[in-house]
């Protein structure tokens, strides 16, 4: 059955800093934001303060004296079939983003060779499919094999690509080449009148969501109370910078109007590169922002699974999902999860109507992760309540009130994009009002089946086990 061998410590803070980096970075979600200009650094400064503050700075409090993540938190907080429901949510909300990550990844290798081929189903379904499985049986070396991996494609793909942007767009800027926006202060306040900027404002909550995932990794970090604290900060801080500036680098060099939400990164490095004779350059970022993609899904997939295995210990699922190979890698887990992400594929791929079944999945899992969120944010001031005095190498500022203050912000950020997700996006604008009621109607529905699972699985199996 699973393996007694003597778990390590092999993780240093550099490292989970990174691998929380990889788990909430993308570069290529940047011309989402670039496309708003300057009222960019307006939506970042609000999610950032009501949002992505108060978990960073709860998720470091709770790791500090509970370096297990989201399960024990919730479970400690609010119960342990609530703290299933919370490492549910984590885990199941990345069923649908795995496929269109890959899918991403798919497009983006046949972008400059065969763009046809980037919209052919059955090459979408190999590269989906076999790139899930080989990372899968990848991670069956361990932990410290996958993070070096991760920790290496996020430097590659995401640090040094972002560094050359920022650094090309000032160069831009200081050679005297035309600027696409105005440097003006009335341009930093958005135009509310407009749903988009609602839209675009929960969008940026859910860019910021993910630092708490490698909680689950701190017990595999050396002095975890101390230094996941300071990896949390590190991977916030180098993720703030990044999306920052390199939402402004695209947004100075193309027409808002002419930003692609699919080639807008490329088409940015495509017009640096031939405006200083660099063509050649392209072909290499497109290959290091692959790599930094790999690298995020990889961090994700680890650390997903570690996170619902450690339920697993609290007989939360069934004994089978308890075995795990001589690097302490949940084998049974991976290969669950494996399967799941496949049934998700083949679904996707199955069916006409691919946009609409896109936004519907991306909907659900933005709702499936808000809702690990609101455990989050209850479990920081109950279990300070609770637990008053237990050791805490890191805690909120303010004491009680500091904690509840953090907890509020962050809660009501999480009902705000939850109500902004059950929204038909505006790229369906098209449908008719009975139509935009109905996706809202069966998105409540499909929301509500989803909350459903996490407990019948729990109840299911509790009563399995008792009549066994």
């Amino acid at each position: 059955m699973h393996s007694h061998s003597k778990p390590t410590k092999p993780l240093g803070t550099f490292t989970v800093g990174m691998l929380s980096l990889a788990v909430v970075i993308s570069l290529r979600n940047l011309p989402l934001t670039a496309k708003h200009g300057l009222s960019t650094l307006f939506f970042y400064a609000l999610a950032v303060t009501c949002f992505m503050i108060p978990y960073a700075l709860i998720s470091a409090e709770l790791a500090s004296f509970k370096p297990q993540g989201i399960y024990i938190w919730a479970r400690d907080a609010l119960g342990k079939w609530w703290g299933f429901f919370a490492i549910w949510m984590q885990w199941f909300h990345n069923m649908t983003w795995y496929p269109a990550m890959l899918a991403f990844i798919a497009s983006t290798i046949v972008y400059k060779i065969s763009p046809e081929l980037a919209h052919n189903k059955v090459y979408i379904a190999v590269v989906i499919l076999s790139g899930f499985w080989i990372l899968t049986f990848f991670n069956f070396l361990g932990i410290t094999s996958s993070a070096l991996f991760s920790s290496i494609c996020v430097v590659i793909g995401t640090l040094i690509p972002g560094i050359i942007l920022v650094s090309l767009a000032l160069f831009w800027i200081f050679s005297g080449n035309p600027i696409a926006i105005s440097f003006s202060w009335g341009d930093i306040i958005p135009d509310f009148s407009n749903t988009s900027s609602f839209v675009l404002l929960a969008g940026m909550l859910l860019a910021l969501c993910g630092l708490e995932a490698n909680a689950n990794l701190a017990s595999d970090m050396i002095n975890p109370r101390k230094n996941y604290p300071r990896a949390v900060f590190i991977g916030a801080l180098a993720t703030l910078t990044i999306l920052v500036l390199g939402s402004l680098s695209i947004a100075i060099v193309i027409p808002k109007d002419e930003i692609s939400l699919v080639s807008g990164l490329v088409k940015t490095f495509t017009l640096f590169f031939d405006k200083y004779n660099l063509s050649w350059m392209t072909g290499i970022i497109v290959v290091m922002t692959i790599a930094g993609s790999l690298g995020e899904l990889n961090a994700w997939m680890f650390a997903g699974t570690k996170g619902l295995f450690i339920s697993t210990q609290n007989d939360c699922l069934p004994k089978l999902f308890k075995k795990v190979n001589r690097k302490n890698v949940p084998t049974n887990l991976m290969l669950f999860q494996a399967i799941v992400v496949t049934i998700f594929t083949l679904l996707f791929l199955c069916l006409d109507s691919a946009d609409l079944v896109y936004w519907i999945l991306t909907a659900l899992s933005i709702q499936m992760y808000l809702a690990m969120y609101i455990c989050l944010f209850l479990a920081g001031p109950i279990l300070r309540i609770k637990e008053p005095k237990a050791q805490r190498l890191y805690s909120v500022p303010g004491k009680l009130f500091g904690i509840c203050v953090m907890s509020i912000l962050g809660i009501l950020s999480c009902i705000f994009a939850l109500w902004v997700s059950f929204l038909p996006p505006q790229e369906l604008t098209q449908m008719s009002a009975g139509s935009k009621l109905g996706y809202t109607a069966f998105l409540l529905l499909a929301f509500g089946l989803n909350c459903f699972i996490p407990f019948g699985i729990y109840f299911t199996h509790k009563r399995l086990s008792k009549l066994n």
